[in-house]
């Protein structure tokens, strides 16, 4: 299943939220969102400063990722952006495949 980091940067109504809430209730509230797109969460820390979270999840592909996205940002609690993450073993196969590219100039 595919892997993705959602970098999370919290608003000011977001971060009352966390105060009032707690930082284990917000992880407990993605890690339903997460499986109820079909994926499971594999990590979720708080940060220093911007961007506040990194969670990495796995998800069923990049229409899962980008719901989940969409869901968050339209909350105004938070803006988050998504980093697809690739395994040793794709790099490795992407770096195999014959791409034919003329840079500008050459």
């Amino acid at each position: 299943m595919p892997r993705y980091m959602f970098k999370a940067s919290y608003t000011a109504a977001g971060v009352k939220g966390i105060a009032t809430e707690g930082g284990s209730a917000r992880r407990d509230a993605v890690k339903r969102a997460v499986e109820s797109i079909g994926g499971s969460l594999e990590s979720f820390d708080f940060a220093f400063g911007d961007p506040d979270l990194y969670a990495v999840a796995d998800l069923p592909d990049n229409e899962a990722a980008t719901a989940m996205a969409l869901a968050v940002n339209s909350s105004g609690a938070v803006t988050v952006h998504t980093v697809p993450l690739l395994t040793p073993e794709e790099v490795d196969t992407a770096a195999k495949r014959d791409v034919q590219f003329r840079p500008a100039g050459g």
